[in-house]
C-alpha cells in the first residue's frame, strides 16, 4: 500500500443554476454556447410543469394515489416525457411559474445545437410559462434599413408556417443585442413584489452590466433581482 499516491479528494461543487427552483420567476441568459446549461433549466421546468399536471390530473380522477401506482412527480433535468416514482425526486420544492430565455450567439449556425429542444419546449408549453427569445448579433438590429428585408421575410414565414427563418424554430429571433435595462424593467412591471432569479452563463464581459441591473431595479423597485453566475 505504499506505493500508491496519497489521493485528497473535495467537493462535490453544486452549481449555481440548481438553485432556480427556489424562484416563482427566472430570467435566464446564456451567451453563445453558455446556452448549454440554461437550455437545461428549461428541460427541467418543462419536465417538472408536464409532471404536475400530471399529477394533479391523476388526482382529479381518483387514479393512482390510492391503487399505489406510480405517480408523475416533478423531474430533474433530462428527456421531456419520463417519470419516476413518488418520493424520488426533490421535485416537491419546485416553485416556478414564469420563466424568460435569452440567447445571444453571433453565428446564425448556432441555432442548431438546440433547434430540436427549443421546438419541443414550444410544443408543450401550452400554458405560455417559458418566454423564449434568440438574438442574433451579427445581424444589424431591428428597424435598421439593412436589416427590413430579413425581417420582412422573416415574419411572412413566422405567420405562414410557424418557422423563424433565422434560428430554423418556432422560436422568432431578433436581431442585434438585447436592450437588457429593457428586459429588466419588463419583468419588474410584470412581477412587482416577487423575487426574480437571474442566472447567467457566457463571456465575463456581460456579467458586470447584469449584475448591476439587477441591483438596479432591486433598489428601485419592488421586485428583486438575485443574480447568479454559472461557469461552464
Amino acid at each position: 500500500m505504499d506505493s500508491f499516491p496519497r489521493v485528497l479528494i473535495d467537493g462535490p461543487y453544486g452549481a449555481p443554476a440548481q438553485d432556480y427552483k427556489k424562484y416563482d420567476v427566472v430570467l435566464l441568459v446564456g451567451l453563445g454556447i453558455g446556452a448549454t446549461p440554461m437550455i437545461s433549466i428549461v428541460k427541467d421546468i418543462v419536465n417538472n410543469m408536464k409532471a404536475m399536471e400530471e399529477a394533479e390530473s391523476a388526482i382529479e380522477n381518483g387514479d393512482g394515489a390510492s391503487s399505489g401506482e406510480e405517480s408523475p412527480v416533478p423531474t430533474g433535468c433530462g428527456p421531456i416525457t419520463p417519470k419516476r416514482k413518488a418520493g424520488s425526486s426533490n421535485g416537491n420544492n419546485f416553485r416556478t411559474r414564469r420563466a424568460y430565455f435569452y440567447w445571444v450567439t453571433r453565428e446564425q449556425g448556432s441555432f442548431d445545437w438546440f433547434k430540436g429542444v427549443m421546438n419541443e419546449v414550444a410544443e408543450m408549453d401550452h400554458k405560455g410559462v417559458i418566454e423564449m427569445h434568440n438574438y442574433c448579433t451579427s445581424v444589424y438590429e431591428e428597424g435598421d434599413a439593412r436589416s427590413a428585408l430579413i425581417a420582412m421575410l422573416q415574419s411572412l414565414n413566422h405567420a405562414k408556417n410557424g418557422v423563424d427563418v433565422v434560428s430554423g424554430t418556432r422560436v422568432k429571433s431578433h436581431f442585434a443585442k438585447p436592450n437588457w435595462r429593457n428586459v429588466y424593467k419588463r419583468i419588474a412591471v410584470n412581477h412587482s413584489n416577487e423575487r426574480v432569479g437571474v442566472f447567467y452563463c457566457g463571456a465575463p464581459a456581460l456579467t458586470k452590466e447584469l449584475k448591476q441591473h439587477a441591483l438596479d431595479f432591486s433598489h428601485n423597485t419592488s421586485t428583486k433581482f438575485e443574480f447568479h453566475k454559472e461557469n461552464f
